[in-house]
């Protein structure tokens, strides 16, 4: 017997391969696809001259004479994530061609019977999230190359040029930046069930260098991203039809449900990484913020959704830190609340430059050459979230996470 007790002892009770994680790309999509099958070069060319077709204003024409495709032809699980890729863009450029004004309320079957059919088949809801505009949007130029910037592309696009490329890659770079965290997140959860304090030591140690290399990479938004491109231009294409008063009563997707559906658009909030942290270091928001985030959840792989619900139910590190008398395990922990915290900060800190300053210049018309921006989510996200107050709250709560030594 006894071998097998100490069998049971060291195996591993998390692992990221059961959750479709990636050792080398964390939540990212490794190496995504970057063409369908013949049979859906309709959606492809499309896809392909979005940004023009849109700008064009012909985007509408060219989807209504589209073919309505059947998705039996599409194998393997990358090629679904492509699918839903190119018809979630399609869709966003559909709905918003012309601006908030003149949004489009009914999504034509051609288009939604195979976005819901594609969506179904994800566990996704029928809009585009993140795991669609970033986790499944990028390429390497040069395979062989390093995972930076100049080595990077999207696969798909929207309006905004070089400043929606910026947006996309340094986004993928801020889930790169949250891989080692992961693993560390993976290392801390399985040392508390083997009663290794060392090994827990290091995983916190390896956990708050990685939410720093996140807040790094974060940064990048300044060197690529234009803010009132941004503001004018980009976020209109990843606002939704749920608390949004520019489609109040949804959409309706022809050929699916005669009422129109409501979903959020993209947001920060769709990503695992900080789900995953905050539930590991027992971070609890304020009612309002606990049920945006947990709604958000929904818009996230179901894979990914099942490691949050997996991290919930481990041993709780906060308990466990406090009841084990150990200062080092204790400072750690923290240093990670406030790694995480100043994460926070960092992140409001681009949200009023990228939002509230941009909102202010374009009602000074200082950007004239620019699209008039959407007035519909002025000062919201593109969630539909008071984003400001939003940030504060949950940065706040963040740093009330912190242990106060006993005695």
């Amino acid at each position: 017997m006894e071998p097998q007790s100490q069998n049971l002892k060291t195996a591993p009770f998390l692992t990221l391969g059961r959750f479709h994680i990636s050792e080398d790309y964390g939540f990212l999509l490794p190496n995504p696809l970057r063409e369908l099958p013949g049979h859906y070069s309709p959606w492809m060319e499309i896809a392909n001259r979005l940004p023009q077709l849109i700008e064009s204003r012909q985007l509408r024409a060219q989807v209504n004479e589209m073919p309505l495709l059947n998705c039996q032809f599409l194998t393997g699980y990358r090629e679904w994530r492509l699918a839903r890729l190119v018809l979630s863009f399609i869709t966003m450029g559909y709905v918003w061609q012309d601006g908030e004004t003149q949004p489009k309320e009914i999504l034509p079957r051609n288009l939604a019977l195979p976005f819901v059919e594609v969506s179904r088949n994800l566990g996704l809801p029928p809009i585009l999230v993140h795991s669609d505009l970033v986790l499944a949007n990028w390429a390497t130029r040069n395979p062989g190359g390093p995972l930076e910037i100049r080595n990077l592309d999207t696969i798909i696009s929207f309006p905004g040029g070089e400043s929606l490329r910026g947006f996309i890659l340094v986004t993928v770079l801020v889930e790169k930046a949250a891989v080692p965290g992961i693993k560390a997140l993976v290392q801390a959860v399985n040392a508390i069930l083997q009663s290794s304090p060392d090994s827990l030591l290091q995983a916190l140690q390896r956990l708050r260098v990685s939410i720093q290399d996140i807040t790094g990479a974060l940064g990048q938004m300044h060197d690529y991203v234009d803010p009132d491109i941004f503001y004018a231009v980009i976020r209109i294409f990843l606002s939704g039809w749920k608390d949004n008063p520019a489609l109040p009563a949804g959409l309706v997707y022809e050929g699916v449900s005669k009422e129109p559906l409501s979903y959020s658009g993209g947001s920060a909030a769709q990503s695992t990484i900080l789900h995953a942290f905050d539930e590991f270091l027992g971070v609890r928001h304020s009612k309002e913020s606990a049920d945006f985030l947990h709604r958000m959840r929904d818009y996230m792989p179901p894979s990914h959704r099942a490691f949050i619900e997996e991290i919930c139910v481990a041993p709780s590190l906060r308990t466990h830190v406090m009841s084990s008398g150990n200062g080092r395990l204790l400072t750690a922990y923290n240093q990670c609340v406030e790694s995480l915290a100043a994460l926070r900060t960092y992140h409001l800190a681009l949200v009023t430059k990228y939002l509230i300053t941009a909102a202010s210049r374009a009602k000074a018309q200082r950007t004239s050459h620019l699209p008039r921006p959407p007035q519909a989510l002025e000062e919201r996200g593109t969630g539909g979230t008071a984003v400001v107050s939003f940030l504060k709250s949950v940065r706040d709560k963040t740093l009330e996470t912190r242990l106060h030594p006993s005695g």
